[in-house]
């Protein structure tokens, strides 16, 4: 009964449902408390580099600038996650998720630095973004078949993620560019890592 149960929970989304419990969690904390962890944790070139508080790369993650804003993370965010949490388990997963998001943050503040921009940024979107380059290179590199995704179609998924933020307003696609491309090669590296263990034991 109790391998059966931690078979039963290896193959559920923890870590994604945490995350957006989480996100959701401070998101009301923040509607709460007006601008304190805004203003703590958002990405910026004077919070970081000067001020040298470099958790706000990671921090900056789980700040939302409105419900639209959290809603649409939050809906790629389980979707997404739980169909990549199946596949490459937990501990990957979340591994990959904040790669990918710190990988957007350090390619967000490279762009504000040498464009001299000072504002601030926050949102998951780059680690979605991320998990669009997991995906990506889990069909391309996995080796394995998965249900209903095929290379093409996450190109366009991808496609139309970019072609929306670069068409928005106040969208900061150096993060989301950063990000799927952290994604991807971080994904890329774990699956031919795994295809050539799965080579040697056969």
């Amino acid at each position: 009964m109790k391998a059966m149960n931690l078979r039963t929970l290896r193959g559920q989304p923890i870590v994604s449902i945490l995350l957006v419990a989480v996100n959701v969690a401070v998101f009301l904390v923040c509607t709460f408390t007006g601008d304190l962890l805004y203003d703590r944790g958002r990405l910026d070139v004077y919070g970081v580099l000067v001020q040298k508080e470099y958790g706000r790369v990671v921090w900056a993650l789980f700040l939302h600038s409105g419900i639209s804003h959290l809603f649409n993370n939050m809906l790629l965010l389980f979707f997404l996650g739980a169909m990549i949490e199946k596949e490459v388990g937990h501990l990957w997963y979340t591994l990959l998720y904040f790669v990918s998001g710190i990988g957007g943050s350090l390619v967000s503040l490279l762009e504000k630095t040498m464009n001299y921009d000072y504002s601030g940024s926050i949102g998951a979107s780059g680690a979605i973004f991320g998990l669009d380059g997991v995906l990506l290179a889990m069909v391309l590199f996995s080796g394995k078949k998965m249900e209903n995704v095929s290379a093409p179609r996450v190109l366009l998924m991808i496609a139309y993620s970019l072609y929306s933020g670069y068409t928005g307003v106040n969208i900061d696609n150096a993060a989301h560019v950063g990000g799927l491309i952290t994604g991807f090669l971080a994904a890329a590296v774990l699956c031919i890592l795994q295809r050539w263990r799965r080579g040697k034991k056969s």
